[in-house]
């Protein structure tokens, strides 16, 4: 027989007891620490991509920063001043700078030159006319109807 609501006062648990005290002795079971420990965590590629566009790390020397953004391919802030390139070089660095620019972009041209006429070349061989037997006997036909 089931009963709805309220069990009969003879089927029920004294109010101070527990299922697990049985009657004998008060529950020995503490509660579990609620508190989060510190341990180990796993970061992925997006997420330290996503921290570095955010703000520049604090805990990171700038060097170890800045291969950490080459390596993940993450862009300063907005925010973030921009380095300056050619602080500190003398004259004679910035022209040789300028030589090596000025050769690269000279030995691309040649390269690029040297790649299309080999592409032409490959493109377009000499073909040299084959006779056909059948091709001369159509054309043969054809000037003695006309």
């Amino acid at each position: 027989m089931r009963y709805r609501g309220l069990a009969p006062t003879s089927l029920r648990r004294p109010s101070g007891s527990r299922k697990m005290d049985r009657g004998r002795c008060p529950p020995t079971m503490t509660f579990m620490e609620t508190k989060k420990k510190p341990g180990v965590a796993v970061v992925t590629e997006g997420t330290a991509q996503a921290a570095l566009r955010r703000s520049a790390a604090k805990e990171l020397a700038p060097a170890e920063e800045k291969v950490l953004r080459m390596r993940l391919g993450a862009t300063p802030p907005r925010a973030a001043p921009l380095e300056k390139a050619g602080a500190g070089l003398s004259d004679l660095e910035i022209e040789l700078l300028a030589y090596e620019i000025e050769a690269h972009l000279k030995w691309k041209a040649h390269k690029a030159a040297q790649e299309s006429g080999r592409e032409s070349a490959r493109a377009a061989p000499a073909l040299t006319p084959v006779p056909s037997r059948t091709k001369e006997k159509i054309i043969r036909a054809l000037r003695k109807k006309t």
